[in-house]
């Protein structure tokens, strides 16, 4: 089922798309002015002349999100540790991906995820940065050598947002209407339930691009990460949020992850106390599920673990054909512990190998 939010009314509102790189509506955080200062103090990092050696270089994409998750991570550096508040304590690095850099071309004719980490986790490397910010989404199965990945923060909210302007809910498209997402496997479960629809796979950009979009009617509607939206304070646009029956999750949605070197051990004491225990064990799961099935962009996965009300890990998973015609679903549900977690990912990822059979992933 959908989940409205019945505090705004959000239809037949044109959708607000003065973004500019540095300004507030840009970072889509009207409600939030102290992230505004601290933004522009992200920007003003590369030009600024520091008189003192950072102590911890903070690698991230530039995006508006992934700028706030970057925010996110100093802020709570700042409160564990509360020698980092002091000025060019902690710098801010923007590196410019090339999957920020080719917006013309879907994910997978490109080379898949692993585009939006590639350049950071060179810098990383090459001690350009200490610690790396990645939307775990985004975050290959595999580690580059040289590197750990050993903080979850903890996680937002999983779901998918609906937005639209003409209607209150994805039942309401009249049939033939244009839904945009990048997300194969948006697109597959979508198509699964409302098969009269249309979708725009290349729908790509940051949210303020994709919602700029929309506002100029490129497409009647489109789907995003509700934790995107969370983190940028930009609910005001969700039309109905969807339910985790309605539309599983990625791999890994709403979590951020915290890379550093493996042989840095100051960074990783620093990372371990950001660490999110439930998150990374949950993360865990989901990602050995992936790495079984060996998913990339070009094949619609979806999993999402979470504790029940008894404590235990529930583990649901899906693979689809890109058109949405065949979806296989399963569950697993065991201790919310790490060594049962990895085998409920691994066993619900042997599984749906069984099932979708020779050729279901080379589509």
């Amino acid at each position: 089922m959908e989940t409205a939010i019945p505090t705004v009314n959000r239809i037949r509102r044109p959708l607000s798309t003065n973004f500019t790189a540095v300004s507030v509506s840009a970072l889509g955080f009207r409600k939030s002015p102290t992230f505004f200062t601290r933004a522009s103090v992200a920007v003003e990092d590369k030009t600024k002349t520091k008189t003192k050696t950072a102590v911890i270089r903070i690698g991230t994409r530039g995006s508006p999100l992934a700028l706030a998750q970057a925010h996110e991570t100093r802020e709570k550096l700042i409160a564990s540790h509360p020698e980092l508040a002091e000025e060019g304590a902690i710098q801010i690095v923007i590196i410019k991906t090339t999957g920020d850099k080719i917006l013309s071309q879907p994910l997978a004719d490109i080379g898949g995820k692993g585009l939006f980490t590639k350049e950071i986790d060179e810098a990383l490397i090459n001690s350009h940065i200490d610690i790396a910010v990645h939307s775990m989404k985004d975050v290959p199965t595999y580690l580059p050598e040289k590197t750990i990945l050993p903080c979850n923060l903890p996680r937002e909210d999983v779901r998918d947002a609906f937005i639209c302007l003409t209607a209150s809910s994805i039942a309401e498209l009249p049939a033939g209407s244009i839904v945009g997402t990048a997300s194969l496997r948006r697109k597959s479960q979508l198509l699964n339930r409302y098969p009269s629809l249309k979708v725009v796979e290349n729908f790509r950009g940051n949210v303020q691009t994709r919602l700029r979009k929309l506002n100029e009617g490129m497409v009647q509607a489109t789907l995003l990460a509700l934790a995107g939206l969370k983190r940028l304070s930009m609910t005001e646009t969700v039309t109905c949020v969807l339910s985790i029956d309605d539309m599983l999750p990625a791999v890994a949605q709403g979590a951020i992850g915290i890379a550093c070197r493996s042989d840095d051990e100051k960074m990783a004491t620093y990372l371990a106390s950001l660490n999110h225990e439930d998150t990374r064990l949950a993360i865990s799961c989901e990602r050995a599920f992936l790495e079984k099935l060996e998913g990339s962009c070009r094949t619609p996965i979806a999993g999402y673990a979470s504790r029940d009300e008894d404590g235990n890990c529930l583990f649901k998973a899906l693979v689809a054909s890109p058109e949405g015609t065949q979806v296989l679903e399963t569950s697993r549900k065991g201790a919310y512990a790490y060594d049962v977690m990895i085998k409920m990912g691994v066993d619900a990822g042997e599984e749906l190998l069984s099932r979708a059979g020779p050729g279901f992933f080379n589509r």
